[in-house]
Parts: structure tokens; C-alpha cells; sequence
């Protein structure tokens, strides 16, 4: 049976004063979301490091992040000489804008009453909300992409390359995982979405889509272990080294938020949305009035709990490796199993009884692909093992998949000089194009 197709005759038909009445509430919540999420990463992270966290300022340190931002806000905003003036002053605006525009078609409850006005609790919807999504946060980039670009240092646009290659490559996994969606919920708006997930929600349908998902999303936002464009060991910091001040917090803002968006968007695509969790939805009041904000907030910071502890616990990834996933691992397995969501979805159009074998082709890719992903991994460490086992590798030429390394200038080691014995010419490297010879007694 085919999904019926969204009710989207509620959306464009609110009073002005309540269209900035919710704009209003999706912005104060984006802005307390980001503080509140900062805290915790600091508490959760000192937990599960074992040692203590911010506890000075406020009762139990839970003004630190009001403090940081003051702070931020009364540091003075430097331009750095040679900059391109207008391109860095715009790029942070480019970058905090549109995550906080992605915002407008997530649905946070059903229709409500405010003040007699029957309302979705939602900014607005739309039949390619999904896609609107995409297209908002891709903009993004360009913000990231320019920061690097004006500062006219070295560094800030190495990390603005390595950002735009990371969130290009990861973006369409990340569409492939929502095509998979889009062909069992017959639709792109967002409350479609969660209707069609009434029974049944779609992380149980699309196990494969949703880990290929979560992977992207931690990859999209530059989290660890992909911080790979803000490395600080290899990059000073990355796209915004050359930024202070509020430019500086702009981005960091631009960051949280989107692990907001991108936390909201799976919420919404895989976990029902707004819809209450198992147990709680035996009751019939649940899903009705004000309490399924409360339901789509908990699914959210459970999110973001994840963006927590995958940096308190994984190593940050080298670059090859991390692209080589994302194009020879996600972008491939992502492809294929939309494929099979597609042969499914035809046959459930004509047998409504096909739903248990869409399960369990689910529960079998998602085996073979943590099949595929343990022997990958595992010809990844045999190069270690190889070390270890005292059988030193062939020298690679640069031929046949090899990195090679260039040659090291030459080093004479110096002959301590209270050793008596004739007097030996030796090198001493100055710089990596230029050697001096000296006599060394």
C-alpha cells in the first residue's frame, strides 16, 4: 500500500506574531542548546577521564560556559595584516547563518493550541524539507572554505581544503542514506517522515541507513575523531587560526549547532521524531499536547552524549585513512543498500506482508558489512604485525600504493672532542637547502 502523502495545508496559514513567536523559540533554543552541550562535554569528559572538571564558577561550574563567552566577547578582535578584509569578516557570518536556517523544518511536536491557535509545533514544512536541509548546511562549507582562504596563512587553508574534500565526501554518503528513506516513507517532508514511523520507527526498517548515517554526521561536523581540519598538532587549529573574539566564537557556535541539526535530523529521519520511546507510548497522552517536546529533546541529547564519548575514547584518524573509508567503505555500501531498500519497496507496494523480509535484509547487510569492515580492518594492522614479528618490509618506491619519503640530508655524527684523534671534515645541516662544512677538532 502506498504512504499517504503529508498534510502540509496547517504550514503558511499562522499570524505573523506567531511565525516570530516560533522563530524565536528554535533560535533561543539553538543558542542555550550549544552552552548547556559545551558544559556537559567538559563534565562527561573529566568523568570519564577520571579527573576533575570546571567546578569554580557558579555552583558546581555550571556557569563556565556563560563565563567563557564573556570572555570571548570582551577579548579583543584582531585582523591580521594581509588579510582579505571583506571575505574574513564575512566568512564566520557565512558559516553561523545557515545552521541555524536548517532549523526551520525540524518538527519538534504535533499540532498544538497557542493562545486559541491551532499550530504544528514547527516552524514551517515543505516536500523537500530533507533536501532543503542538505542544501542549508552545504552552504556552511563556503564560510569554511573562505575563512581559510582570506587569512593568508598556510595553515588556516590547508584546514579549509581538508574540510571542504572531508564534508563533500561524507555528504554523499550521508544523501544516500536518506534516499533509503525516502523510498520506504514515499516522501521528503520531515512531519511526513514522522507519520509514516508511527508503528514502526525506521532505525529497526533501515539499520544499515542509520549507522551509515551516524558515521557521516560525525564526519560532517568535523567531530573527533574526524577533527581532522582543526588538527591542532598538525595545524595550529585549523580554518580559523587566524580568528579571535567573537569571529572566533561565531564558528565554535556554528559547530555546536550543527551537531544540534545533525543530532535533530537523525531524531527525526530514524527514531520517530517526536514520538515517544517504547514504554512511555503505552500511555495514551504521550504523542498529545506539549510532551513530545520533551521526547524529541531527550533523543537529541542522546546524540550529542555520543559526539561526547567518541572524543573521550577514539583517537583522531590519519587523513587517508579517513577518506578511504568514506569513498571505499560508507559511499559503496550506502549504494547497495539502497538498491535493496528500492527491490524491496516494490514488492511491499503489491504485499503489504513483505515488511519482516525488509527486517531482515536489514539485519543481514548490516552482517556483511561488519564483515567486510573486520577484514578491512584487519589487512590495516597486518602492516604492524609485520614489524612486530622483526621481518623488516621491502622499501616502497612510491610504486604500487606505496608513500615514499624523500631522502634525509646526510649526517656525520660530531667525534667527541675529548677523544684525542686527527682532525675529520664533517657536515652540519643549517637548513634543508643549504650545508656548510666545518672542522671539527
Amino acid at each position: 500500500m502506498t504512504p499517504e502523502a503529508p498534510d502540509l495545508s496547517l504550514f503558511g496559514t499562522d499570524p505573523l506574531w506567531l511565525v516570530v513567536g516560533k522563530a524565536l523559540a528554535v533560535f533561543v533554543f539553538l543558542v542555550l542548546t550549544p552552552l548547556l552541550c559545551i558544559l556537559a562535554e567538559r563534565k562527561v569528559m573529566a568523568w570519564m577521564q577520571m579527573r576533575v572538571g570546571p567546578n569554580r564558577t557558579g555552583p558546581f561550574g555550571l556557569l563556565q560556559s556563560l563565563a567563557d563567552g564573556i570572555k570571548l566577547a570582551l577579548k579583543e578582535g584582531l585582523v591580521p595584516a594581509g588579510v582579505d578584509r571583506p571575505i574574513y569578516l564575512l566568512a564566520p557570518v557565512i558559516s553561523v547563518v545557515p545552521a541555524f536556517m536548517a532549523f526551520a523544518v525540524i518538527p519538534f511536536g504535533p499540532t498544538v493550541s497557542v493562545f486559541g491557535h491551532v499550530t504544528p509545533l514547527q516552524l514551517t514544512d515543505m516536500p523537500v524539507a530533507v533536501l532543503y536541509v542538505l542544501a542549508v548546511t552545504s552552504i556552511g562549507v563556503y564560510g569554511i572554505v573562505l575563512a581559510g582562504w582570506s587569512s593568508g596563512s598556510t595553515y588556516p587553508l590547508l584546514g579549509a581544503l581538508r574540510s571542504t574534500a572531508q564534508v563533500i565526501s561524507y555528504e554523499v554518503a550521508m544523501g544516500l542514506s536518506f534516499a533509503a528513506v525516502f523510498l520506504l516513507a514515499g516522501t521528503m517532508s520531515t512531519s511526513g517522515i514522522v507519520s509514516a514511523q508511527q508503528r514502526l520507527w525506521f532505525v529497526v526498517l533501515l539499520l544499515p541507513s542509520f549507522l551509515i548515517y551516524v558515521v557521516s554526521m560525525v564526519g560532517e561536523t568535523n567531530r573527533a575523531p574526524f577533527d581532522l581540519p582543526e588538527a591542532e598538532g598538525e595545524l595550529v587549529g585549523g580554518f580559523h587560526t587566524e580568528y579571535s573574539s567573537l569571529r572566533f566564537a561565531m564558528f565554535m557556535l556554528a559547530e555546536y549547532v550543527n551537531m544540534v541539526t545533525v543530532s535533530a535530523l537523525a531524531t527525526t529521519l530514524f527514531l520517530g521524531g517526536w514520538r515517544a520511546p517504547f514504554p512511555v507510548s503505552w500511555w495514551e497522552g504521550a504523542n498529545q499536547g506539549w510532551w513530545p517536546v520533551l521526547w524529541f529533546t531527550v533523543k537529541v541529547w542522546v546524540f550529542l552524549f555520543v559526539f561526547i564519548w567518541l572524543r573521550s575514547t577514539l583517537p583522531r584518524l590519519r587523513y587517508d585513512q579517513f577518506m578511504a573509508f568514506g569513498w571505499k567503505v560508507l559511499i559503496p555500501a550506502a549504494l547497495l543498500w539502497v538498491m535493496v531498500v528500492a527491490a524491496v519497496r516494490v514488492l511491499l507496494v503489491d504485499s503489504p506482508h513483505v515488511r519482516p523480509a525488509t527486517v531482515a535484509a536489514s539485519l543481514a547487510f548490516t552482517g556483511a558489512l561488519a564483515l567486510v569492515l573486520r577484514v578491512r580492518l584487519r589487512r590495516a594492522r597486518l602492516p604492524r604485525t609485520v614489524a612486530q614479528s622483526g621481518t623488516a618490509p621491502p622499501a616502497s618506491d612510491g610504486e604500487g600504493g606505496g608513500f615514499p619519503v624523500p631522502p634525509l640530508p646526510s649526517r656525520v655524527a660530531r667525534p667527541d672532542p675529548r677523544t684525542p684523534g686527527p682532525r675529520t671534515p664533517a657536515v652540519r645541516v643549517t637548513d634543508a637547502r643549504e650545508t656548510e662544512r666545518a672542522d671539527v677538532p
